[in-house]
């Protein structure tokens, strides 16, 4: 997506809007879902009983274009490892969503939280085989941030520029043995990497309110 200097402020506006408005929900997600999806519960149903985790989807400059990133995670976390995610983690002690992805965010990729600007969440989803609900936050920087990843648990930052994620071209599905059985898998290509499972569903939501029109 790329941005003239002058059309950002009003394109940041409408953003904010958006995201503060109605979300696309569950049936959007569920266009990136594997199928079988492995579990069917709504986040409303855990939400008492479940672990909760702050996901950070950090949109920034560089190069005139607005980028995303991404972490592949290293293999010696407890939960989803080698995957490509969005930075975040569980929530501590007091902590609520925004809380804990501007921590987690810093820890994992050196962004300090007071640089980046919340604009807003997008729908909870549940992630039934490790129990984990994730909550998406929606953050901002406006100049082209200098990351340094936390070698215990991130393998590599991977930044992808948002115009590629909204082209239907680099969509592509594949199929996998898990658990002994065949699952379709949908992901977002991007180089070598595929993102897929919960992260390309929370990305799926997000994109959708990207291409809103203007004042929707």
């Amino acid at each position: 997506m790329r941005m003239k200097q002058e059309s950002v402020p009003g394109w940041m506006a409408g953003l904010r809007k958006r995201i503060r408005g109605p979300k696309p929900g569950l049936s959007v997600q569920m266009t990136m879902a594997p199928s079988p999806r492995p579990g069917r519960r709504l986040y409303t149903e855990v939400e008492a009983t479940s672990l909760k985790a702050g996901i950070m989807l950090l949109l920034y400059p560089r190069d005139s274009r607005f980028h995303l990133v991404f972490i592949r995670r290293a293999s010696t976390v407890l939960h989803h490892k080698d995957q490509i995610s969005f930075p975040g983690g569980q929530f501590e002690r007091g902590e609520d969503d925004v809380r804990a992805a501007l921590r987690e965010t810093h820890e994992e990729i050196a962004v300090p939280a007071e640089t980046i600007e919340v604009i807003g969440s997008l729908t909870p989803l549940y992630i039934e085989p490790s129990n984990f609900c994730v909550y998406p936050v929606v953050g901002v920087l406006m100049e082209t941030p200098s990351f340094r990843s936390d070698p215990v648990e991130v393998a590599e930052i991977i930044e992808v520029p948002v115009d590629h994620l909204l082209d239907p071209a680099h969509l592509r599905t594949e199929t996998r043995m898990i658990d002994e059985r065949r699952v379709r898998i949908p992901y977002f290509e991007y180089r070598h990497h595929k993102i897929w499972g919960a992260t390309a569903m929370v990305l799926a939501e997000f994109l959708e309110i990207l291409r809103a029109p203007e004042g929707a």
